[in-house]
């Protein structure tokens, strides 16, 4: 049988009480901070200019968030504690799950 355990954390840009985490620009932040830890590491080309595809900002039904890959937790444990306890201390909301892709256009 198949493992479908999710295999990515989402950050939500709400807090537990609900309310629009600020700044508006957070997520985009915690993604650039953790920019450099990546697959081939800070050094694979281009990795000075583009987000790790281990943590990326997206907006979810209208909410800013932050997708975090379980691959960084397994290379880079400390950079993943550093997103859970960014999220824990600004009291932000948590869940796992599996991003897909965007419809195809017709």
């Amino acid at each position: 049988m198949a493992n479908h355990s999710p295999k990515q954390m989402f950050i939500l840009g709400l807090t537990q009480e609900g309310r629009t985490f600020r700044p508006s620009d957070w997520a985009e932040r915690l993604a650039g901070v953790m920019a450099q830890f990546r697959p081939g590491g800070a050094k694979s080309l281009g990795g000075h200019i583009a987000y790790s595809p281990w943590c990326v900002p997206t907006v979810v039904d209208g909410v800013k968030c932050v997708v975090v890959h379980s691959d960084l937790r397994e290379s880079e444990p400390m950079a993943w504690d550093f997103c859970l306890s960014f999220a824990k201390d600004n009291t932000l909301q948590i869940t796992e799950g599996c991003l897909l892709p965007d419809a195809p256009k017709a």
